[in-house]
């Protein structure tokens, strides 16, 4: 990556919202579900929270009631990617939420269209953001990247190869990330949730709630709030522990495809 490193001791100060000397956490889909979890949860753990989305309204809510800054964010867009990395004085977290799934159709049918807004979205959208705001972590002393995976980058299944190339994709991204950072004071981590109770499914089914309801029927799902409070504890290991890669499963749910569920 080129350009210059700047950080808490040479770069241009903190940005709007942000406390001299205080860690910084930028949190990208921060508008709702796990992200929105996320950023009250790094704010409760005493970060001053970025939250970048591209649902104005509804970021603003959430960045009001956990004390953060909301910042409009497309990372399909590099130019509003560059105007985030731009307005930070400092960033020594950061969380890749940003992402989802469109449609369940089996790879003979699929829309590649969906197909390519999963790939841009998951795979691209984590790519841009992650090399824009590298230099702020490199030059924090204690940088450190999580990207919200899940167990689709572990675990094919039929109806989901949009979804499961994606986070497949997401989780290579991650791993090599981890191999070419040896040596320097970031860690990076992949936090890959099963089934988690948010708006996820309801937009993969394009606003279906029936449809999304029956991801969950009978059995009972993780939270956004569970996968929130993981991030905030691999973001408050010591620097030098590294959490690789965690796989955060429900009771109810021990692969992709096998949850148990009941009535």
């Amino acid at each position: 990556m080129t350009g210059p490193v700047t950080g808490p001791e040479t770069g241009p100060g903190p940005g709007p919202g942000q406390v001299a000397g205080r860690r910084v956490a930028v949190v990208t889909g921060a508008s709702s579900g796990i992200g929105a979890a996320t950023a009250c949860a790094l704010a409760r753990a005493g970060f001053d929270v970025v939250l970048g989305a591209r649902r104005a309204d509804k970021l603003a809510e959430v960045a009001a009631a956990c004390g953060g800054t909301a910042v409009a964010l497309d990372v399909t867009d590099q130019d509003s990617v560059d105007a985030l990395a731009a307005g930070l004085g400092r960033c020594d977290l950061l969380v890749n939420n940003a992402g989802g799934a469109l449609g369940a159709d089996p790879v003979a049918s699929a829309a590649v269209e969906d197909w390519r807004w999963m790939y841009e979205t998951n795979v691209l959208g984590t790519l841009r953001v992650t090399q824009a705001l590298l230099p702020h972590l490199v030059a924090s002393g204690d940088g450190q990247v999580i990207t919200i995976g899940s167990v689709a980058a572990r675990e094919p299944y039929g109806g989901g190869g949009g979804y499961n190339a994606a986070k497949h994709g997401v989780a290579a991204l991650s791993r090599v990330l981890r191999i070419e950072l040896l040596g320097q004071p970031v860690r990076v981590c992949q936090i890959d949730p099963g089934m988690v109770r948010t708006d996820f499914s309801l937009v993969r089914f394009r606003g279906d709630r029936a449809r999304a309801d029956a991801v969950y029927a009978g059995a009972r799902p993780l939270t956004a709030d569970d996968v929130a409070d993981t991030v905030a504890w691999v973001a408050t290991r010591p620097a030098h522990v590294n959490v690789d890669q965690l796989l955060l499963l429900a009771r109810d749910q021990t692969s992709a495809q096998v949850v148990h569920r009941t009535g």
